[in-house]
């Protein structure tokens, strides 16, 4: 990580949804793992829930936090895999006005030195929304920590250089 101490840390403000048919909050250990590292960064957890894997739900959902100027990025946690219930990412093409695709191809190589090929299996994004990042990371907790130790607390920390998504975000509803 390259972190400018001389630059002001700026938090951000972001909303955890897990995707699942089976999790509660008491066994949600992917969900508990990103709340950590969230909080642990400095950064404010605006809000956390469960949303079942149902692409109209889940685009809702997304279009709700989109939609508060308050919530700066969302990240999600399953629904990225290949079966016929996984479809986060296919909530997210709903919502999304331009996809991010180094994320998900650097999650996959990051991924790839845990798991091996089986990496190829997640279909993790990130895009952005009407000025809001959304991030879609597999919902293991390998896969939970594989996204945000290498890629997000980087990105989503405004000290890092030579560039960060936080920096960006005051011109992401740019014409």
């Amino acid at each position: 990580m390259a972190i400018d101490e001389t630059r002001e840390f700026k938090p951000i403000r972001i909303a955890l949804v897990t995707v699942s048919d089976t999790r509660t909050a008491e066994n949600d250990t992917s969900g508990d793992i990103l709340a950590e590292r969230i909080r642990g960064a400095g950064h404010t957890l605006a809000e956390r829930v469960i949303e079942v894997d149902d692409a109209t739900a889940l685009e809702a959902r997304f279009n709700a936090w989109i939609d508060d100027a308050s919530i700066d990025a969302i990240v999600s946690t399953g629904g990225t895999g290949l079966t016929g219930r996984d479809v986060t990412p296919e909530a997210l093409a709903r919502v999304q006005d331009k996809e991010i695709p180094g994320f998900g191809e650097l999650f996959r190589f990051l991924s790839y030195q845990t798991i091996g090929t089986s990496t190829v299996q997640s279909r993790a994004l990130a895009v952005v929304a009407r000025g809001t990042y959304l991030f879609a990371l597999p919902g293991s907790n390998g896969a939970v920590k594989d996204g945000w130790d290498g890629i997000l607390a980087e990105q989503l920390d405004s000290r890092n250089r030579p560039c960060n998504f936080v920096e960006l975000m005051p011109r992401l509803k740019e014409v």
